[in-house]
């Protein structure tokens, strides 16, 4: 990318591109100052500005001009010979006022001046009169990287008294100013290596001064000032108000400037005032770049807004702007963010055929996405993509995929994973281990979880309330309430502070229990020690009162809820959905349906299920294809529930027709039937001596290793064997025979 510094002369402007070869602000100086010196001195901004002093400095006494003559021709007349040789005889009676009147003698030779003070600098440490002399004749030389060392140099002193200094350099190099030099690019320098040493406060100042002088800050080392400024954010307002101040003064800005600028309003979350300033960059003689808009791109995906970031990308093509990684990177983000993480992927493919490299971000973030949607296998082919594309997965990209395999209850292949990362030499994290211990407790292996934690500790590592809310939350999934308990009040001797998860799982342990008078006791203690039940610890109870079929209390758990401004999920709905449903009382559950669409909160597949199970068993098939019709209408989209819900009903009702259709579509959209739809189907194609279809969907069921009821083989066995086919009637018998006793095994030991 391109930069431009612009600096004033006289009434116009001069306009230097910065090459990006230049990484070092001296070196810019350097190139600059080199194009300069060839045409004209950098000019001071106005005529009415203060007038530099004259430089009056102390004059020697005959002795003194006595050495400084003999020392001045020493070094002047010297060969080869090290001046430290040529100056042992002065060295007794040598001064640092001397060192001044010596330069006096010799700062037409620029070399010679650097060597001389060297030395001095040897015996001991030269006044600041004499460092800021060399730094001007320097600067005279358009040396700027030298200039730069030893103003950079002097701050770097220990014990150095910032403020005192600050002041005296500042006064002496404005004296030094007028004799030894008359380059205003020496304070350009200074106000330069002020802002990288981080003394933005004197940099300021010293802006402030030097101004009153007419001298003009070059616009490259006021972006640095601005960027330095915009780092912290509590000075992002500041950055924002320089912005507008400077230009009073000659500042005339760049599109650099604007880019940090747009970032620190877009840090501010002023994003409108961010994209304003944007459009307003042309009309001021700045042409937005990529970085521009890359930049506020990334505050419109910090906010989430996508439809304006896909608007700001069509602008960038327009404009022939090529996206850089860190468009592509913000983008992907965003899209993970919302949960379209196949789109994600999309722009993930168009980067690289644009020949930019994803960082460990960008994977880890599509890999992690990838795991919360259960696509285990998309997750686990960008993770091996990491280590083709030559960046070796880290701590968090392997967390990501041990988290996505345990919570969908992969633990063999979780465990095998996190070995492979310490046999990497990766150290495990708190994350890491609370994932693996997670997905331990969900499948009720608490040993193995316990086994963890006390290998987590071994390491080091300290368990957090997310560790033990796992452990806690397993326990009582087991129906370990005790051991839950104990658990709970040794994290708190420990300081751990619960919070409301670690709370709604206790609580939740004792609804399974069947303890709901418990349960609603602790939401009490909950509050009592500060913290407020969510939506969570809310459903948890509503679920438990449907259960037990006290719909009253379940609905007046739901008024409280509301009453105290906590919102309802679907979720919610549907626990009370399903309570009125279990209970018999469909026409609430309707009622409740109609009260979510009129508040605006959308129902989902589940919602509707509850009521469409309960109008199939009554028969009802005209209300049920009424309010499945209903259902579409809504954007609602059936899930495999639904369809197997649906199926049963018309099997049941005897219309075989819908029912074979229905499972057709179900099919096609990627659902499984259940083992009960495949008996509804296959016994009502038999009832209607539809064989051949009964038949087909026997044999689908087998190959999908769906087992099915005793019912249905013996219908078959009876077939095969009024056809004669023993062979086939005997296999029967065998095939039912060993499927049963599998599933019962099955069954017993779970």
């Amino acid at each position: 990318m391109k930069r431009c510094a612009i600096f004033p002369f006289g009434h116009s402007i001069l306009c230097i591109n910065r090459h990006p070869s230049l990484s070092s602000p001296s070196d810019y100086l350097q190139l600059v100052v080199g194009r300069f010196f060839s045409q004209k001195l950098l000019s001071l901004r106005s005529s009415n500005s203060r007038p530099f002093p004259n430089y009056s400095p102390k004059k020697p006494t005959i002795n003194d001009s006595e050495l400084v003559y003999q020392v001045s021709n020493a070094i002047k007349l010297r060969r080869s010979e090290p001046l430290r040789s040529i100056l042992k005889p002065y060295e007794s009676k040598f001064r640092s006022q001397h060192l001044i009147w010596v330069f006096m003698n010799i700062k037409s030779d620029y070399k010679l001046v650097l060597d001389f003070f060297s030395w001095a600098g040897l015996r001991r440490d030269p006044n600041l009169e004499a460092r800021c002399i060399v730094i001007q004749i320097a600067v005279a030389s358009k040396d700027l990287k030298m200039a730069h060392e030893l103003i950079r140099d002097f701050w770097a002193k220990p014990n150095l008294d910032i403020s005192h200094s600050y002041m005296h350099f500042v006064d002496q190099l404005i004296y030094t100013y007028k004799d030894w030099g008359s380059d205003p690019h020496v304070f350009d320098v200074f106000f330069q290596v002020l802002v990288e040493a981080g003394m933005l406060d004197e940099a300021r100042r010293f802006f402030d001064k030097i101004s009153s002088y007419g001298v003009v800050i070059s616009t490259d080392s006021c972006n640095l000032y601005l960027a330095r400024l915009s780092a912290n954010s509590v000075r992002l307002m500041m950055t924002v108000k320089i912005f507008n101040e400077f230009p009073q003064v000659g500042i005339h800005w760049n599109t650099a400037s604007y880019n940090i600028i747009i970032n620190s309003l877009c840090c501010l979350g002023k994003i409108k005032e961010a994209h304003c300033l944007l459009l307003q960059m042309e009309l001021r003689g700045c042409t937005p770049d990529v970085v521009s808009y890359s930049t506020l791109i990334n505050g419109y995906c910090n906010r989430g807004e996508l439809k304006m970031v896909l608007k700001l990308v069509k602008e960038m093509q327009m404009m022939t702007l090529k996206p850089n990684a860190y468009t592509y990177t913000s983008i992907i983000l965003l899209l993970c963010n919302r949960g379209q993480v196949f789109e994600a992927e999309n722009v993930l493919r168009e980067m690289m055929k644009q020949g930019i490299v994803p960082d460990k971000v960008v994977y880890t973030t599509l890999i992690d996405g990838f795991c919360k949607l259960g696509n285990l296998q998309a997750a686990y082919t960008l993770f091996k993509e990491m280590a083709y594309q030559k960046i070796p997965p880290d701590v968090i990209a392997y967390t990501a995929v041990i988290c996505g395999l345990a919570q969908n209850g992969k633990m063999i292949e979780a465990d095998e994973l996190f070995s492979e990362m310490i046999s990497k030499g990766l150290k495990a994290d708190e994350v890491t281990y609370t994932a693996l211990i997670d997905g331990y407790c969900k499948s009720g292996q608490m040993q193995k979880a316990f086994t963890l934690h006390n290998q987590m500790v071994q390491h080091g590592l300290t368990p957090n309330v997310v560790t033990y809310t796992a452990l806690a939350d397993g326990l009582c999934k087991v129906g370990d309430l005790h051991t839950a308990n104990e658990l709970l009040h040794e994290v708190c001797r420990k300081g751990l502070q619960l919070n409301v998860c670690t709370y709604s799982s206790l609580i939740n342990g004792l609804c399974k229990a069947g303890n709901i008078v418990q349960a609603v006791k602790l939401m009490e203690e909950m509050e009592m020690a500060g913290m407020q039940p969510d939506v969570v610890t809310f459903t948890t109870l509503i679920d438990a009162y449907c259960k037990a079929g006290e719909m009253v209390k379940a609905h007046e758990l739901l008024q409280e809820m509301l009453g105290r401004g906590i919102q309802p999920t679907v979720v919610t709905f549907n626990v009370l959905m399903n309570g009125f449903c279990m209970s018999g009382m469909v026409e609430e559950g309707e009622k409740l349906l109609q009260w979510m669409l009129g508040k605006g909160i959308m129902p989902n597949a589940t919602t509707y299920n509850s009521l469409l199970k309960q109008y199939c068993i009554r028969n009802d098939m005209r209300v049920t294809t009424k309010m499945y019709r209903e259902m579409h209408a809504q954007g609602v989209m059936p899930d495999s529930n639904t369809y197997n819900i649906l199926i049963k009903g018309h099997c049941k009702a005897r219309n075989m027709k819908e029912a074979w259709f229905l499972q057709k579509e179900m099919v096609q959209k990627g659902f499984n039937l259940t083992a009960t739809s495949y008996n509804a189907l296959i016994k009502g194609f038999l009832k209607r001596k539809k064989l051949l279809e009964a038949r087909q969907l026997f044999e689908d069921m087998r190959r999908e290793g769906v087992v099915a009821d005793a019912d249905v083989y013996n219908l078959f066995v009876d077939i095969t064997y009024e056809e004669g086919d023993m062979d086939n009637t005997l296999g029967l018998c065998d095939e039912a025979i060993e499927k049963w006793l599998v599933d019962n095994a099955k069954n017993k030991h779970k």
